[in-house]
Protein backbone atom coordinates (compact mmCIF):
# COMPACT_ATOMS: atom_id res chain seq x y z
CA UNK A 1 0.00 0.00 0.00
CA UNK A 2 1.25 3.11 -1.15
CA UNK A 3 1.73 5.60 1.51
CA UNK A 4 0.27 9.70 1.07
CA UNK A 5 1.34 12.82 2.75
CA UNK A 6 -2.31 12.62 4.19
CA UNK A 7 -2.12 9.32 5.79
CA UNK A 8 1.07 9.93 7.05
CA UNK A 9 1.62 13.33 9.13
CA UNK A 10 4.70 13.31 9.09
CA UNK A 11 4.97 13.07 5.03
CA UNK A 12 3.44 16.05 4.13
CA UNK A 13 5.14 19.29 3.77
CA UNK A 14 6.78 20.94 6.37
CA UNK A 15 5.12 24.74 7.17
CA UNK A 16 7.48 26.80 9.20
CA UNK A 17 5.32 29.81 11.23
CA UNK A 18 7.95 32.49 10.65
CA UNK A 19 7.64 31.92 6.49
CA UNK A 20 4.18 33.75 6.07
CA UNK A 21 5.15 36.71 8.16
CA UNK A 22 9.30 36.71 6.75
CA UNK A 23 7.65 37.12 3.17
CA UNK A 24 5.23 39.86 4.37
CA UNK A 25 8.10 41.68 5.93
CA UNK A 26 10.06 41.80 2.86
CA UNK A 27 7.56 42.95 0.29
CA UNK A 28 6.88 45.35 2.67
CA UNK A 29 10.38 46.45 3.14
CA UNK A 30 11.08 46.85 -0.78
CA UNK A 31 7.76 48.91 -0.95
CA UNK A 32 9.11 51.51 2.04
CA UNK A 33 12.88 51.25 -0.16
CA UNK A 34 11.12 51.91 -3.29
CA UNK A 35 8.69 54.85 -1.73
CA UNK A 36 12.00 56.27 -0.33
CA UNK A 37 14.22 55.97 -3.72
CA UNK A 38 10.94 58.08 -5.40
CA UNK A 39 11.41 60.35 -2.60
CA UNK A 40 14.97 61.02 -3.12
CA UNK A 41 14.45 61.28 -6.10
CA UNK A 42 12.04 63.90 -6.19
CA UNK A 43 13.86 65.75 -3.78
CA UNK A 44 17.34 65.63 -5.47
CA UNK A 45 15.48 67.08 -8.63
CA UNK A 46 13.13 69.89 -7.01
CA UNK A 47 15.86 73.05 -6.66
CA UNK A 48 14.75 74.55 -3.12
CA UNK A 49 13.65 78.05 -3.28
CA UNK A 50 15.53 80.67 -0.99
CA UNK A 51 13.53 81.62 1.94
CA UNK A 52 13.89 85.60 0.36
CA UNK A 53 12.00 84.66 -2.33
CA UNK A 54 8.77 83.06 -0.14
CA UNK A 55 7.29 86.64 -0.18
CA UNK A 56 7.11 86.89 -3.47
CA UNK A 57 6.23 83.06 -5.06
CA UNK A 58 3.22 83.61 -2.26
CA UNK A 59 2.22 87.11 -3.73
CA UNK A 60 2.46 85.54 -7.27
CA UNK A 61 0.29 83.04 -6.30
CA UNK A 62 -2.41 85.01 -4.66
CA UNK A 63 -2.39 87.08 -7.67
CA UNK A 64 -2.72 84.37 -10.35
CA UNK A 65 -5.67 83.13 -7.84
CA UNK A 66 -7.58 86.55 -7.99
CA UNK A 67 -6.97 86.89 -11.78
CA UNK A 68 -8.55 83.38 -12.53
CA UNK A 69 -11.60 84.27 -10.44
CA UNK A 70 -11.74 87.41 -13.16
CA UNK A 71 -10.95 85.66 -16.03
CA UNK A 72 -9.96 81.79 -15.83
CA UNK A 73 -6.90 81.48 -18.68
CA UNK A 74 -5.42 84.39 -16.44
CA UNK A 75 -5.03 81.89 -14.08
CA UNK A 76 -2.23 79.95 -16.19
CA UNK A 77 -0.97 83.24 -16.82
CA UNK A 78 -0.29 84.17 -13.54
CA UNK A 79 1.52 80.59 -12.53
CA UNK A 80 3.49 80.64 -15.29
CA UNK A 81 4.92 84.47 -13.60
CA UNK A 82 4.79 82.43 -9.99
CA UNK A 83 6.93 79.56 -11.57
CA UNK A 84 9.28 81.65 -12.83
CA UNK A 85 9.60 83.37 -9.55
CA UNK A 86 10.23 80.50 -7.63
CA UNK A 87 12.87 79.79 -10.21
CA UNK A 88 14.57 82.81 -9.62
CA UNK A 89 15.04 81.98 -6.15
CA UNK A 90 15.68 78.68 -6.35
CA UNK A 91 19.45 78.25 -4.57
CA UNK A 92 20.39 74.33 -5.19
CA UNK A 93 23.80 72.95 -4.31
CA UNK A 94 27.13 73.45 -5.21
CA UNK A 95 29.92 71.44 -4.54
CA UNK A 96 33.06 74.07 -3.77
CA UNK A 97 36.61 73.22 -3.66
CA UNK A 98 38.55 73.71 -0.45
CA UNK A 99 41.43 75.17 -2.12
CA UNK A 100 43.02 78.60 0.04
CA UNK A 101 44.90 78.59 -3.40
CA UNK A 102 41.78 79.24 -5.61
CA UNK A 103 39.58 81.81 -6.31
CA UNK A 104 36.02 80.54 -6.56
CA UNK A 105 33.36 82.41 -9.12
CA UNK A 106 30.48 84.15 -6.29
CA UNK A 107 27.71 84.25 -9.03
CA UNK A 108 25.79 82.49 -11.92
CA UNK A 109 26.09 84.38 -14.74
CA UNK A 110 28.59 85.48 -17.26
CA UNK A 111 32.40 86.66 -17.00
CA UNK A 112 32.31 90.08 -18.07
CA UNK A 113 35.00 91.86 -17.45
CA UNK A 114 38.55 90.92 -16.65
CA UNK A 115 41.05 94.01 -16.12
CA UNK A 116 43.32 96.04 -13.53
CA UNK A 117 41.68 98.65 -12.28
CA UNK A 118 41.78 100.61 -8.83
CA UNK A 119 39.35 99.74 -6.15
CA UNK A 120 36.35 101.51 -5.13
CA UNK A 121 37.56 103.98 -2.56
CA UNK A 122 35.09 102.25 0.37
CA UNK A 123 36.74 99.21 0.50
CA UNK A 124 40.03 100.71 1.71
CA UNK A 125 42.07 98.52 -0.38
CA UNK A 126 44.45 101.36 -1.66
CA UNK A 127 44.88 102.94 -4.67
CA UNK A 128 47.36 100.21 -6.31
CA UNK A 129 45.47 98.71 -9.66
CA UNK A 130 43.75 95.24 -8.52
CA UNK A 131 42.66 92.22 -10.50
CA UNK A 132 39.11 92.60 -11.43
CA UNK A 133 36.69 89.69 -12.58
CA UNK A 134 33.03 91.07 -12.69
CA UNK A 135 30.13 88.19 -12.89
CA UNK A 136 26.98 89.70 -15.04
CA UNK A 137 23.87 87.67 -13.68
CA UNK A 138 21.05 88.23 -15.69
CA UNK A 139 17.37 87.66 -14.51
CA UNK A 140 17.47 83.50 -15.64
CA UNK A 141 20.14 83.09 -13.45
CA UNK A 142 20.60 81.85 -9.65
CA UNK A 143 21.39 84.99 -7.72
CA UNK A 144 22.36 83.95 -4.67
CA UNK A 145 25.96 85.09 -3.63
CA UNK A 146 28.78 82.98 -2.29
CA UNK A 147 32.22 83.90 -1.12
CA UNK A 148 35.00 83.46 -3.25
CA UNK A 149 37.41 82.16 -0.80
CA UNK A 150 37.63 81.46 3.06
CA UNK A 151 38.52 83.75 5.44
CA UNK A 152 37.40 86.89 7.54
CA UNK A 153 35.20 89.23 6.93
CA UNK A 154 36.87 92.61 7.70
CA UNK A 155 34.50 95.39 6.45
CA UNK A 156 31.62 95.45 5.07
CA UNK A 157 30.32 98.72 3.10
CA UNK A 158 27.23 99.88 1.15
CA UNK A 159 27.14 103.13 -0.84
CA UNK A 160 23.91 104.41 -2.40
CA UNK A 161 23.78 105.07 -6.48
CA UNK A 162 22.05 104.93 -9.83
CA UNK A 163 20.47 101.86 -10.93
CA UNK A 164 22.11 101.47 -14.66
CA UNK A 165 22.92 98.22 -16.70
CA UNK A 166 24.48 96.60 -14.54
CA UNK A 167 26.78 94.98 -17.67
CA UNK A 168 28.38 98.53 -18.71
CA UNK A 169 31.73 99.16 -16.72
CA UNK A 170 30.33 102.37 -15.28
CA UNK A 171 27.95 100.56 -12.76
CA UNK A 172 31.00 99.52 -10.51
CA UNK A 173 31.29 103.26 -9.94
CA UNK A 174 27.44 105.08 -10.26
CA UNK A 175 25.76 102.17 -9.31
CA UNK A 176 24.00 101.21 -5.75
CA UNK A 177 26.44 98.71 -4.47
CA UNK A 178 27.48 96.33 -1.04
CA UNK A 179 31.33 95.82 -0.71
CA UNK A 180 32.78 93.00 1.36
CA UNK A 181 36.48 93.12 2.26
CA UNK A 182 38.48 89.71 3.04
CA UNK A 183 40.96 88.46 4.80
CA UNK A 184 42.57 85.53 3.12
CA UNK A 185 45.66 83.40 3.42
CA UNK A 186 47.08 85.66 0.37
CA UNK A 187 45.69 89.33 1.58
CA UNK A 188 42.72 91.32 1.58
CA UNK A 189 39.93 90.73 -1.29
CA UNK A 190 37.13 92.78 -2.23
CA UNK A 191 33.73 91.64 -3.60
CA UNK A 192 30.98 93.75 -4.36
CA UNK A 193 27.66 93.19 -5.18
CA UNK A 194 26.21 95.87 -7.77
CA UNK A 195 22.71 96.81 -8.30
CA UNK A 196 21.50 96.58 -11.97
CA UNK A 197 18.29 98.21 -14.35
CA UNK A 198 16.18 95.96 -13.08
CA UNK A 199 17.61 94.67 -9.87
CA UNK A 200 16.89 97.32 -6.74
CA UNK A 201 17.56 95.32 -3.62
CA UNK A 202 20.60 94.67 -2.10
CA UNK A 203 20.95 91.52 0.44
CA UNK A 204 24.02 90.66 2.71
CA UNK A 205 23.66 88.56 5.62
CA UNK A 206 27.13 88.29 6.62
CA UNK A 207 28.64 90.50 9.52
CA UNK A 208 31.88 92.02 9.60
CA UNK A 209 34.64 89.78 11.80
CA UNK A 210 32.94 86.54 11.01
CA UNK A 211 34.61 83.55 9.72
CA UNK A 212 33.37 82.71 6.02
CA UNK A 213 34.25 79.60 3.94
CA UNK A 214 35.11 79.76 0.22
CA UNK A 215 31.36 78.91 -1.69
CA UNK A 216 29.24 80.16 1.42
CA UNK A 217 26.03 81.76 0.72
CA UNK A 218 26.37 85.77 2.28
CA UNK A 219 23.94 87.44 0.16
CA UNK A 220 21.25 87.92 -2.53
CA UNK A 221 20.64 90.84 -5.01
CA UNK A 222 17.23 90.91 -6.70
CA UNK A 223 16.24 90.46 -10.40
CA UNK A 224 19.62 90.95 -12.91
CA UNK A 225 22.83 92.41 -11.50
CA UNK A 226 26.75 92.12 -11.17
CA UNK A 227 29.12 90.86 -8.78
CA UNK A 228 33.09 92.60 -9.15
CA UNK A 229 35.62 90.53 -7.06
CA UNK A 230 39.11 92.56 -6.43
CA UNK A 231 42.42 90.17 -6.11
CA UNK A 232 45.68 91.46 -4.82
CA UNK A 233 49.26 90.96 -6.65
CA UNK A 234 49.68 87.34 -7.20
CA UNK A 235 46.42 86.06 -8.67
CA UNK A 236 46.69 85.06 -12.16
CA UNK A 237 42.69 84.54 -13.98
CA UNK A 238 41.62 81.03 -14.41
CA UNK A 239 38.40 82.30 -17.21
CA UNK A 240 37.90 83.97 -20.13
CA UNK A 241 35.62 86.67 -21.36
CA UNK A 242 31.98 85.70 -21.91
CA UNK A 243 32.65 82.61 -19.91
CA UNK A 244 29.55 81.19 -18.03
CA UNK A 245 30.57 80.55 -14.06
CA UNK A 246 29.14 78.96 -11.72
CA UNK A 247 28.79 80.26 -8.08
CA UNK A 248 30.57 78.28 -5.32
CA UNK A 249 32.18 75.93 -8.37
CA UNK A 250 33.57 77.32 -11.37
CA UNK A 251 37.44 78.64 -10.27
CA UNK A 252 37.76 82.47 -11.89
CA UNK A 253 41.51 82.51 -10.33
CA UNK A 254 44.47 81.19 -9.35
CA UNK A 255 47.44 82.39 -6.76
CA UNK A 256 49.26 79.14 -7.07
CA UNK A 257 49.79 76.26 -8.69
CA UNK A 258 47.25 73.30 -7.04
CA UNK A 259 49.07 70.68 -5.64
CA UNK A 260 47.67 67.41 -4.71
CA UNK A 261 44.04 66.52 -4.62
CA UNK A 262 41.76 69.31 -4.24
CA UNK A 263 38.84 68.19 -1.51
CA UNK A 264 35.08 69.76 -2.06
CA UNK A 265 32.53 70.81 0.46
CA UNK A 266 29.40 70.54 -0.83
CA UNK A 267 26.44 73.40 0.93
Amino acid sequence: MFRTAASEPGLGPQHCPGDGFSLTSKKRQRKETGSMSLFNTVRNTIVPVHKEGYPFVAAFFVASLILGWIFKPLFWIGMIFTLWCAYFFRDPERVTPQDDDLVISPADGKVSAIQMVTPPAELNLGSEPMLRISVFMNVFNCHVNRAPMRGRIVSINYRSGSFVNAELDKASEDNERNGLVIETRHGQIGVVQIAGLVARRILCWANPNEPVDAGERFGLIRFGSRLDVFLPAGAAPRVSLGQVAIAGETVIAEFASTKGPIISRRS
